[in-house]
């Protein structure tokens, strides 16, 4: 059994987390090695795990002009240059999903995986140094304001968003409930930017409804892979497959994704136990192959999948997998692209690194990250789509299950 769970979701929850500034230290020995000596008082633990090929004595010179020079210098503590040095560590690694979280962060990017957080509700990324949206989530404030995936948060109140890591981003824009904030809004087919008001809530992360369609199938929506998707899963199905639902359409549209052990367990009711959901592929070119288990109770059961540019991570694994194993089809738009693992490390004083291992490769021998999964079936869904209730998405995805059904019957 793995050490922990691994955490799979795209970036961050729109105000779930914010990193403060600080720094990382590590060993000072070298600093001793620096013509002049400086002195550190109240250090713990410094010596590293393994050998390490950099020059430390740097870094305790610049502590130490901070201490003896900066204007106040008696304001700043020392733990906060320690969390903003870790922040810069992580920064220089390039990579958005490996982030730091202070002990007061990594308390509320607990609880909001749980299921609870204060915000607007929206999944957040940063991509080309802009903060993006992944996808707003179901029945939020930032859903009921028109956000869409994709489009680009310039400025949030009087703050400007480029060139700004999305933990501030995150920071900025969250706030007590009932508070209203503006974001400045850039999104494809917009001749300008304009402005969004949202009212912050508390937010409650859904996680799935279900409800049929043509009396015959069972129409699923999972909203994200949280801790209570399996069993909200379960209940679906147990109220839609004895009752003669003869197809399901699994709807992953808007799904940020989640825990990654979620994915396999939901994607163990399609497939044969021993199928291959995803591997992991790590850094020494180790790979750990995930399969299905269960009773793969739905293995036989004509299935359509559709996803957006919003469905990404645990969504992308879910829907990768049905279409390399049973070839089932998915429609709607291209999905984000979200494709390496992250694991949540629990460090001494209560703070958490979340740490990309691994990059995903799917059952077919596709790397996903940065290219995405290409529908079988492209449609889109408008703006004005929205605006009249239609969903031309679903409709597609109706008739060609119902038209698996017709084939099936007259087999």
């Amino acid at each position: 059994m793995m050490k922990k769970r691994i955490l799979i979701g795209v970036s961050l929850v729109i105000l779930l987390v914010g990193a403060t500034a600080g720094a990382f230290y590590i060993g000072y020995k070298k600093g001793f090695a620096e013509t002049k000596i400086i002195e550190i008082k109240g250090v713990a633990d410094i010596n590293p795990n393994e050998k390490v090929n950099a020059d430390f004595g740097v870094f305790w010179q610049a502590w130490d002009k901070i201490k003896s020079k900066y204007v106040k210098a008696k304001d700043v503590k020392d733990q906060d240059l320690v969390y903003g040095a870790i922040n810069g560590m992580l920064e220089s690694l390039g990579d958005p999903y490996t982030i730091f979280m202070n002990p007061e962060d990594a308390k509320k990017f607990t609880e909001d995986v749980n299921g609870n957080f204060g915000g607007i509700g929206a999944e957040l990324e940063n991509r080309d140094n802009q903060v993006v949206v992944v996808a707003p989530l179901k029945g939020t404030p930032a859903e009921r304001a028109g956000l869409k995936p994709g489009d680009i948060i310039l400025q949030a109140g009087d703050v400007k968003l480029t060139d700004i890591d999305v933990s501030e981003a995150v920071k900025i824009i969250r706030g007590d409930p009932g508070t209203e904030i503006t974001l400045l809004i850039m999104r494809e087919g917009f001749a300008a930017p304009k402005e969004f008001k949202i009212t912050r809530e508390i937010i409650e992360v859904p996680t799935l409804d279900w409800s049929w369609k043509n009396n015959k199938i069972a129409y699923i929506q999972l909203y994200n892979f949280n801790q209570v998707a399996p069993s909200a899963f379960y209940r679906a199905i147990v109220d839609t497959v004895p009752q003669g639902a003869r197809g399901v359409i699994l709807d992953l549209r808007n799904n940020p994704g989640g825990y990654l052990d979620v994915a396999v367990n939901i994607a163990g009711w399609f497939l044969k136990p021993g199928e291959t959901v995803v591997s992991e592929k790590f850094a020494n070119g180790d790979m750990d192959v995930l399969r299905a288990s269960g009773t793969g109770a739905l293995q036989n059961m004509p299935v359509v999948v559709l996803v957006n540019s919003g469905s990404a991570s645990a969504s992308e694994i879910l829907a990768g997998a049905l279409r390399d194993n049973r070839g089932i089809k998915i429609v709607g738009e291209k999905t984000f692209g979200k494709g390496t693992v992250q694991e949540l490390e629990d460090l001494k004083d209560g703070s958490v690194l979340k740490i990309t291992i691994a990059s995903w490769v799917m059952p077919g021998g596709k790397i996903l990250n940065g290219s995405g999964i290409t529908p079988d079936y492209a449609v889109d869904l408008t703006d004005d789509d929205a605006k009249n209730d239609r969903d031309p998405q679903l409709d597609k995805a109706i008739e060609v299950l119902e038209s698996q059904i017709t084939v099936g019957q007259n087999q």
